[in-house]
């Protein structure tokens, strides 16, 4: 990454750490992720168990695997959904929601401390709300933007399209590369929710990485 970039990522970043504080949250800034790998794993003791939503920062970052080598008990980790039907991830999508810690990703975040997460299922943003005695969101640098408008646009006009391809989801926006107001089944954008403080009785803390990661 040209050092110039890599300037623009921290300071944003440190930004929307300070605004997140302000706003109730508890957030940090780390490096890369070998880093942010290393954060996580000492917010959670061995034996935890340990939600999950869909994030491929988790992934990118080495998260997940160290996860499933160490001693905790994993709900619904992917690799474990993957293998079931999707008709029959409810129930495992729900006790997710009430685990010690959930870890997940989001789709943007402002500079002045917002959350901005679009779902299908519902179980990111629930876990964000309520439910897990703590939620772990971790996300690249790249998700930080200035102003609210900018993170609605990144969401529907970035993360969405590219995270149907991504799925295989048979959507307008696999096609056009757009977000669109769609009626089809696949829709991975039916939900918009905007955390613009952290919510009483649950515990957010977010991880910024000063890498492009996720989508």
């Amino acid at each position: 990454m040209h050092p110039s970039k890599q300037w623009l990522y921290e300071t944003r970043a440190r930004t929307a750490v300070e605004a997140l504080h302000r706003n109730g949250f508890e957030a940090l800034y780390v490096e890369d992720g070998a880093a942010a790998r290393e954060a996580v794993l000492s917010m959670i003791p061995a034996g935890t168990a340990i939600g999950f939503g869909g994030s491929l920062t988790l992934e990118e970052t080495g998260i997940l695997e160290a996860l499933r080598a160490g001693d905790y008990r994993l709900v619904n980790p992917p690799w474990t959904e993957r293998a079931v039907p999707w008709a029959e991830r409810g129930p495992m999508r729900r006790e997710a929601l009430l685990a010690n810690v959930f870890l997940t990703g989001t789709n943007a975040i402002t500079m002045d401390g917002r959350l901005v997460t679009l779902d299908s299922n519902g179980n990111r943003s629930a876990a964000m709300l309520f439910g897990p005695k703590r939620t772990i969101v971790v996300a690249g640098a790249n998700k930080v933007v200035p102003t609210l408008e900018e993170a609605l646009d990144r969401a529907a006009n970035f993360a969405a399209p590219a995270n149907a391809k991504r799925l295989n989801c048979d959507t307008p926006c696999t096609a056009t590369g757009v977000c669109s107001d769609c009626q089809s089944r696949d829709r991975i954008c039916k939900a918009t929710v905007i955390l613009h403080r952290k919510t009483r009785g649950l515990d957010v803390t977010v991880v910024l990485v000063g890498e492009e990661l996720g989508l």
